[in-house]
């Protein structure tokens, strides 16, 4: 079965409110069996017109468990504390 993955792409505009967000969400992803791949860092721009400042990739041990993870009540209270402090693009990937 392939993995699922969340990936986001995120501009942080509160510091202070996304780092609330971060507890949060580590939690939800956490209780959901997600792992942090990748969560923040360095981002190198390679092609295109936008980078953002943060980028998070979660894997999850199949792309139902990723969506659910995102559609749960306790990940979508963390989502209404981000949406007030950035501004994100977030997608659902299967697996090769």
């Amino acid at each position: 079965m392939p993995k699922g993955y969340v990936l986001a792409e995120i501009d942080v505009t509160d510091p202070q409110g996304y780092e609330a967000y971060k507890k949060l969400s580590s939690q939800a992803a956490a209780d959901h069996g997600g792992r942090f791949l990748v969560r923040g860092g360095e981002v190198t721009h390679l092609e295109g017109e936008r980078t953002p400042n943060r980028i998070v990739i979660l894997e999850f041990d199949s792309p139902e468990q990723a969506q659910a993870f995102f559609d749960s009540p306790q990940y979508q209270a963390a989502a209404a504390v981000r949406r007030r402090a950035s501004v994100a693009n977030f997608y659902c990937l299967t697996g090769a």
